[in-house]
């Protein structure tokens, strides 16, 4: 696994997704300040470094004790990641708004979920893991379902991530972390 974080880190750095500023910081979802931001959203456009992350999941998926039905993207940022997988593996794939829609049908599960199914749930990246703990509440909530791990790209590393996710019964896994991204960082000179 050491090497598949460096290979994502390496990916994310190679078309400039990390970004560090200091004024102004970047704003998370969560509200934290922070100055440094990942955007995995630039590695839908790269196909050579999207792969990486595409091959990196389907690895982590060979290692589980159970076969996913279903794969699932939060919105927005991990909906192409939950598709290019779930093409991939010839699996069906569903999304998870973080609350239902206000019209329509006012769902909040958009796809064919069937009840009972075991779901394995992707995110693009995790800082608080509130708002992925929440996706997977839905999905628990939607038909009984089982989500018992959730994947994501990166990971801030924070404590609170670790907090929100004990007692859910949820494993947390991520392609390549904090530590990893600015190590490289440091090694390519790209940050000092």
């Amino acid at each position: 696994m050491e090497n598949l974080s460096r290979d994502v880190a390496s990916a994310l750095l190679s078309i400039s997704a990390v970004k560090v500023s200091m004024d102004p910081p970047f704003t998370w979802v969560s509200g934290i300040k922070s100055p440094v931001y990942c955007d995995n959203r630039m590695m839908i456009s790269h196909v050579a470094e999207r792969q990486i992350v595409v091959d990196g999941f389907k690895k982590l998926i060979e290692a589980l004790p159970y076969d996913p039905d279903y794969i699932g993207g939060t919105a927005t940022a991990a909906i192409p990641w939950a598709a290019f997988l779930a093409q991939e593996l010839g699996k069906p794939m569903i999304y998870i708004r973080p609350e239902p829609k206000g019209h329509g049908a006012g769902k909040q599960i958009e796809g064919d979920l069937r009840a009972g199914s075991k779901v394995l749930i992707i995110e693009d990246l995790i800082s608080t893991g509130g708002s992925s703990v929440k996706a997977a509440e839905a999905v628990r909530n939607e038909g009984s379902c089982e989500v018992a791990d959730i994947f994501a790209i990166v990971t801030w590393e924070m404590g609170k991530a670790q907090v929100a996710f004990d007692g859910t019964g949820i494993n947390l896994t991520t392609l390549t972390g904090f530590a990893d991204l600015i190590g490289l960082a440091k090694e390519r000179g790209d940050i000092t």
